[in-house]
This record gives C-alpha cells, structure tokens and sequence, in this order.
C-alpha cells in the first residue's frame, strides 16, 4: 500500500521547501510529502492521485498566491478529494487573513487555520497537524482492531455491533461473511457457519452472536453495580451525564454511571461540533464523549454498562434503581440523564430496513457504504445537518428532507450557510418520506410534496432519520411528575407537584433528591454545551440536597 500524502501548497520557494523540511522531519516515516509551487499544479496532482487510488489525508496551502487563494484553492480540494482534511498556512501577525479565514470556515470550504512553523521543532504547529491527522484516520476506520466482527452484509444485527464499537471508540475491523477475508477469519478462528455475527477481540475470545453487554462486557466493562451504596447514581451518559461524572467524582462523591447503549448519547453520534466552546476548529461527538468518559474515569466514576434502568424507587434515605438483569443500584441521591431518542417514521413497509437501509441517528459508521450513491437525511435540526455535511463526503449527493419551509428555526446559522455552499447537498422543503423498499436493502424511497400531494420514487442508498424527541422516561414512577410529553418537571416546574416544605432545588424533580438534566428535562436546550453546564451545575445541587434537614445519612 503507497505511503499516504501530504500536499503542501505555496508559491514562494524558501517558505515552501522550509515547511517540507518541517514535516518531513517528523512524518516522512509513514507519510509522502509532496510540495507544489501553485494551486493548478497541486490540483492535477490530487486528480492523479484520486485515480491511482492514493489517499490524501490533509492539504496545507499558503492563502496569497496568485491566479487562486488559499481559501479558493482548498474549496476545490473538496471536488477532488471529498474527505481530505484542508489547512490554511498563516503567518503571524498577517492580519490580512483574518477575513478569508472566517468566511472559509463559514461555510466550510476548510476544516482549521495554523501558523506556519515559527522555529524547529515548533510543537504547536505539529499538534495541530497531529490532530487533524487523527481525526482523518478515525473517519477512515483506523488501522488498529482490537475487535474484528464479521458478518453478512446488509443486517441490523451486523450494523448495531458496528455502530456500538464505533459510539464507545472501540477500533474494530469488519469483513463480510460471503468475502475472501471473512470466509479465511472464520476458519482462522474455528468457527463455521452461524445465523448472527461474530466478535473476535484482542485478546483471543471469540463470540458468537453476541449481545451488546456481551460484547462491552468481555473488553473489560462492567455491567453490573459494586455492592455499595453510591453518593450518587448518574443513568444516561450522554453529554449532561459524563458532565455531571467529572463533577461528582473529583468532588469525592462515590459516582455511578449507567448507559445502555454508548457514552455520549446522540451528541455522541454527531460528525462535527463546532459551537461547543474550547474547539474552534470543532470536534467529533465521538470524540468529545470519549475525552469526557476518560476524564470521568479517571477521578473514579463507576461505570456500569448495558443493563439499564427499568425502575425507580426510595428507600427510607435511599433510593433504589431497578436494572434489568434482576439487579440495584442503591444510591443516595440520583441525576437522570436518559436523554432523548429520535422518533420513528411510523411508515410499516420501511420497518423491514431499519439497519439496513433506514438508520434512526447520524450512524457514522454508514457513510462510506452510500459512497457514490444518493443517500436522503430527514431532519431539520443541527444533528440533520450535521450528517448531511458528513455524508457529503461520500454520498454521491444527499438531500435533506424538511416538512418546514426553512431550516433557520431550527438549525444554527454555520451549519445552514455549509450546506448552502456543499454543492452535493440539497434541501427539499415542504417534503416527507411516504414509504420505501427494495431486494434485501433500501434501494429507493417515496418522497412526498406536502402542499401537492405529488409522490415520487426516487433511488436511495441511505435514509437517515433525526426527527422529533422522544424522552427515555416510562421507567420512571408516576412520583416523578412529567410533562404531556414525558419530559421531566424539574425545580419552579417541579413546584405545584413538590411534597416538602422547602422548595425544590433547581433540576430536582418531584421526588427529592432526585434530579434530571440534559434533554429529558422539561424546558432544557439541546445544545451540547448547555447539557454540560446542567450536569455540573446538578452536582452543586446534590450537595445540597444531601446537607438539608430531612435528609439524615
């Protein structure tokens, strides 16, 4: 296999064989470098390379030169090469790159801005292409597999496997059951024809048609609780979840995380955030959850994995979560943090494609199997949008069907001007699915104008579905006051319902001692960033709870 490339783009000869100097001094080991002194020259070479089927994961350009600026030239890389992430090379103190930058980014004719090396080694300019780097080789699968699955392909049961690894960042290798690779891994690992998939990991075990918590399980996770009773139980660890962990353990309260599915929730399963504060250049939800689920771990969060809860109830001065497995967590106050699931089309005839074809959520690891087909997202919201943009990379164009007729009421601003400038994305307002099929797999879907009436067929290699909320709270008793919705009641809302004298704390339900946060919660904002802040503002309001009068440890 060739040597990945790096394409460096600069007219000037001294900065350009300066900055080849600099990268080859740390990459040329595993990667090409290849200067070029203009933008036309550098975009027949990515041509070539797109033929010879070479992957290029960056592209550096210098922003002034002529006949085509940086930010012009890194626009058509994308035409080229749709996953190649793009750099604009800056010098410090040029202020007169201020203004291509913001537009750039805007609408996302580039991924991030560095400053050109300022001596030898300059370790943040490398961090930068450290990072950037990183997160090209995670869109791509990696090269590590500390879990092989092999499996028939298209199947639900397949996709969901693959789509827990990639949500909890476990590296994993897939091989089709009815391939070459699959066929000589199976004789590898002794085991022959079976109705599911198979696990191989790391360290030798094999599993034959797993469960999830099977799975999680044998990579060391555990799923069932300590036998003691926590200071406090967090159930859901998606952004407010993971939030609230880092707070209460390196507070010193004994904390305990449950999940059922994977850390980070739906924020999790985004493609690029770029509004949550601290990431300029944005980050994958995967990857923020998992910064999160390790800082967490780290001051000593319990985490306890695929056996969710099922019920909720107090005990004197305890309260009591049900699990699944027959088992409790007992704990002396609870954060729920269930989150939001997206809601179902509702359409019977695409049932029968759900998870091979209809995929409910983002579903990353889905993108490079549309690759050069028309794949369709239903949504309207930031996580819509998100996956339009991600898809685009491969798909050979997605449109976004939405039942409005705009998308700024209900998505941030960025996301809509990106779309407005990706040339393979499309909007189709005042449109809804109406139904789907095909052999085996989604191979079409039924699109409907909402004013006309008018039905169409048209071919489909995905559809993605992110509409509507659907709040993770029947499991909770009837003490615990909801909304006609099933969204939590919490703090002023809580009032009309609250039992005790004192008023209830912010984010505290009905049931002292218990809280909720994040998207669950009646009111809250679904935002990332929002999310964070209530999970580690509720921790403030647990130690309350905990030193107020009625309760006595």
């Amino acid at each position: 296999m060739a040597k990945p490339v790096l394409v460096i783009v600069d007219d000037e000869d001294a900065s350009r064989q300066a900055l080849t100097r600099e990268l080859e001094s740390r990459y040329s080991a595993h990667y090409r470098i290849v200067p070029s002194a203009s933008p036309e020259a550098a975009l027949a070479r990515l041509r070539e390379f797109r033929a010879e089927g070479v992957a290029v994961p960056l592209v550096l350009a210098e922003q002034w030169m002529p006949g085509m600026t940086g930010t012009e030239f890194l626009a058509r890389v994308k035409d080229v090469m749709p996953t190649t992430r793009r750099g604009l090379l800056i010098s410090w103190g040029d202020q007169s790159t201020a203004g291509p930058i913001l537009g750039a980014l805007a609408v996302g004719q580039m991924e991030f801005y560095v400053s050109r090396p300022a001596w030898t080694p300059d370790e943040q300019f490398h961090r930068a292409i450290t990072e950037s780097l990183e997160e090209w080789w995670r869109e791509q699968g990696g090269r590590f597999e500390a879990v092989t699955v092999i499996g028939s392909e298209p199947s639900a049961r397949t996709h969901e496997i693959r789509d827990i690894l990639a949500r909890n960042s476990i590296p994993f290798g897939f091989y089709r059951s009815d391939s070459e690779e699959g066929r000589q891994a199976l004789a590898r690992l002794g085991v022959g024809q079976t109705a599911g998939p198979v696990v191989a990991l790391f360290n030798g075990t094999v599993l034959v048609n797993p469960g999830n918590a099977e799975v999680v399980g044998a990579l060391g996770v555990d799923v069932r609780p300590a036998g003691q009773a926590y200071d406090v139980v967090i159930v859901g660890a998606g952004p407010a979840g993971l939030a609230a962990a880092v707070s209460g353990a390196s507070e010193g309260l004994a904390t305990a995380l449950l999940e059922l599915e994977a850390f980070g929730g739906q924020a999790g399963t985004s493609s690029r955030i770029r509004n949550y504060p601290g990431f300029p250049h944005g980050i994958s939800g995967a990857e923020l959850a998992w910064r999160t689920y390790e800082q967490a771990w780290v001051f000593g969060t319990h985490f306890i994995y695929g056996n969710p809860a099922t019920s909720l109830a107090t005990e004197g001065n305890l309260h009591v979560v049900g699990l699944a497995d027959g088992g409790q967590v007992r704990s002396r106050a609870v954060i729920i943090a269930t989150g939001v699931s997206y809601r179902r089309l509702g359409i019977a005839e695409l049932e029968p494609y759900a998870g091979t074809g209809v995929f409910y959520g983002a579903s990353t690891i889905e993108a490079q199997a549309v690759a050069g087909q028309p794949a369709f997202v239903v949504g309207g919201g930031n996580s819509a949008g998100q996956a339009a943009l991600h898809l685009s990379k491969y798909a050979e164009q997605v449109t976004i069907l939405v039942r409005s007729q705009s998308l700024a009421a209900s998505m941030s601003d960025y996301l809509v001007r990106q779309i407005d400038n990706t040339a393979n994305v499309y909007v189709r307002y005042r449109s809804e699915v109406a139904g789907g099929g095909g052999d085996g797999r989604l191979e079409h879907v039924l699109v409907r104008d909402r004013d006309s009436g008018r039905t169409e067929s048209l071919p489909a290699g995905g559809l993605f579905v992110l509409i509507g909320a659907e709040p993770f709270t029947g499991w909770l008793p009837d003490a615990i006051a909801r909304d006609q919705w099933g969204f939590i009641l919490t703090g002023p809302d809580a009032a009309p319902h609250w039992p005790l004298p004192r008023a209830p704390f912010l984010f505290e339900t009905t049931t002292p001692g218990v809280f909720a946060v994040g998207d669950v919660r009646h009111g809250s904002v679904k935002r990332v960033a929002s999310a964070v802040g209530e999970g580690s503002v509720a921790i403030r309001f647990v130690h309350d709870y905990l030193a107020v009068p009625e309760y006595v440890p």
